[in-house]
């Protein structure tokens, strides 16, 4: 849990990975399906393993596992059974371990950045629907409801042992206590909470991101606080609403700023220059920066670029 600070206290910057999914589609694999990248855990597990270890030789100091849209309840559709389900998902937290310790035996890629860690993705509970909803956050599910749905998984994740957990792309607050609800029960796990943000100030699904920042600043196995598929443009202010009210680390990896059709399940409009934005996020005070769908490993080495002439002065 102390691992993103103690790298923080060494490196003024973080770097995370970019899209998954977008990195299967670009190398032929279709995630049109209610698995999307989850999908490839079945059907192409090298695959998977070789977008993290590529993330890795880009600069990524932390690669998120493709469980973002994996459960037990979805695998089961495709006619898995429990057991094997459960499989799939430790699956997906031991390819990234896999892609970052081999990347890691070559000594001459240690120079000037941390040892990488293997991060497990928790996606949302409109991540499941695969509806859309973690951009409207209009679930009609109580925060009981939510833990209920969250706790299964979570149990799953931690035990295949990542170095922390990415709850990523969550529409709403409530959805954010309730996994903090689940993972009290595992109190030597550590996680960053990310919220999708509609505009400048509020998730997708209404809450003041102020408000999340202030009372997830209480919680003690919250490593940092954030926002991740959102477009660019909102994202320094939002950076600056979280700060005022944490002292905990800010991570964001937002998308290109184009728009998803959840129904094609395409994305549509004109991709943003993501370099021009990255200053602007470190100045603004992240401290853990990525990107999200859209996103590729070019994004990436920008990223780690900009970290490197940081730490050149």
């Amino acid at each position: 849990m102390d691992t993103i600070a103690r790298d923080l206290a060494k490196y003024p910057l973080l770097v995370l990975d970019g899209a998954f999914g977008t990195e299967l589609a670009r190398r032929g694999f279709d995630t049109n399906d209610a698995l999307w990248s989850a999908k490839a855990l079945f059907e192409k597990p090298e695959l998977v393993e070789a977008v993290h270890r590529d993330y890795y030789e880009a600069g990524a100091d932390i690669s998120t596992s493709a469980s973002y849209q994996a459960t037990v309840e979805g695998f089961e559709k495709k006619c898995f059974t429990r057991e094997q389900a459960k499989e799939l998902i430790v699956r997906s937290v031991r390819l990234v371990q896999q892609a970052r310790d081999a990347f890691w035996q070559q000594k001459e890629k240690r120079v000037g950045r941390p040892q990488p860690l293997a991060a497990a993705s928790v996606g949302p509970y409109g991540a499941y629907l695969a509806d859309g909803s973690e951009y409207r956050g209009d679930y009609g599910a109580s925060r009981a409801e939510l833990a209920d749905f969250h706790a299964e998984r979570l149990a799953i994740l931690v035990s295949a042992g990542p170095d922390i957990l990415a709850c990523e792309t969550l529409p709403l607050l409530d959805e954010a206590r309730a996994i903090l609800d689940d993972l009290r029960r595992y109190p030597d796990a550590g996680a960053w909470i990310s919220f999708s943000c509609k505009d400048a100030e509020h998730t997708c699904g209404g809450d003041a991101i102020a408000d999340c920042a202030r009372l997830l600043d209480k919680e003690s196995q919250v490593a940092a606080i954030g926002v991740n598929c959102t477009a660019p443009q909102y994202v320094a202010d939002l950076i600056r609403n979280i700060r005022a009210h944490t002292a905990k680390p800010v991570v964001v990896y937002p998308n290109t700023g184009e728009t998803y059709d959840a129904v094609t399940k395409t994305w549509h409009g004109s991709p943003t220059p993501y370099h021009d934005f990255v200053r602007q996020w470190y100045e603004a005070g992240a401290r853990l920066i990525g990107g999200c769908c859209r996103t590729t490993p070019d994004d990436i080495r920008g990223i780690a670029a900009f970290r490197a002439n940081l730490q050149h002065g």
